[in-house]
């Protein structure tokens, strides 16, 4: 006679949900990043990720359930296409998936797309390269001050343009960020970096292997001091090859940082950049 599973369970407790049959699924998210504290789910915070965690539990039913960005943003910065991988145990079509998450998410997040995709594909570990956009306004804007970092000082632009080139390709940025246990290395590889004149708006586009905490606005943040004469492509050069506090004093603000799109394998990178919602109608008459 064959012998019979052990089934019991002590009272209250429950069995373990199947992690094997579940299905992934791509999201391409966009959020304004203003009331959030960041991307990275925390207890004690409100995020973009854990209010995304929150909407999906309602509607899988608590069973096994996973969701993973490309990575983090800062707190107070924007994501005009996010990219995220959801695991869940699920029939429902894509499509079905993101008319649901959206009916309960705030009004500031938003999901794009959702596409099934391979248990292989990983958010984060299978790009290749991302991009940012910045943007200062040189006129005190009404509309747009979640968006842009005013600066009241005339800037030279085309010195900010030609001091730019000097963070292309790689480099330690150890002295534009600070220490995060995350992260294994402070080597980045920067792929290209322009910057544009549209209207009242300085516009800076940067494209890279990946970005560590505070890099891309303490980037922006010195090349603003070189456009206001108080830095120079020497001090660049300094920080790049030696460690120093001091790029810390020049971090930009959140407001005017937007994660442009992250790229995978034969994503083809668009050569031309604008200027970022409503802030075009305002700030390039």
């Amino acid at each position: 006679m064959k012998k019979k599973k052990n089934t019991f369970e002590r009272p209250g407790q429950k069995s373990k949900p199947s992690t094997d049959k579940f299905s992934r699924f791509k999201l391409y998210i966009e959020y304004e990043g203003t009331r959030y504290s960041g991307w990275q789910k925390q207890n004690n915070a409100r995020t973009v990720q854990g209010e995304l965690v929150k909407a999906c539990r309602q509607i899988f039913d608590d069973g096994f359930l996973d969701l993973q960005g490309s990575g983090r943003t800062d707190s107070g910065v924007h994501a005009l296409c996010q990219v995220a991988h959801l695991d869940a145990n699920t029939v429902l079509a894509p499509e079905i998936i993101k008319l649901k998450i959206n009916d309960l998410l705030p009004h500031d997040i938003n999901i794009l797309e959702v596409e099934k995709t391979n248990k292989n594909f990983h958010a984060r570990h299978s790009a290749v390269s991302r991009s940012y956009i910045y943007q200062i306004s040189k006129r005190r804007t009404a509309f747009g001050k979640n968006f842009v970092w005013w600066i009241k000082d005339e800037l030279d632009f085309d010195l900010m343009k030609k001091a730019s080139e000097l963070f292309v390709g790689l480099h330690d940025f150890s002295s534009f960020s600070d220490e995060d246990p995350e992260e294994k290395s402070t080597k980045v590889l920067i792929d290209d970096i322009r910057l544009k004149e549209e209207g009242d708006l300085f516009l800076l586009r940067i494209i890279g292997s990946h970005f560590i905490w505070k890099m891309v606005r303490r980037i922006v943040g010195v090349l603003v001091e070189v456009g206001r004469w108080r830095k120079t492509e020497k001090d660049i050069l300094f920080y790049l090859n030696n460690k120093s506090n001091e790029p810390a004093r020049f971090t930009a603000p959140p407001s005017g940082l937007f994660l442009e799109r992250v790229y995978y394998d034969n994503d083809v990178v668009k050569k031309d950049f604008n200027s970022l919602l409503l802030i075009d109608k305002f700030l390039r008459q």
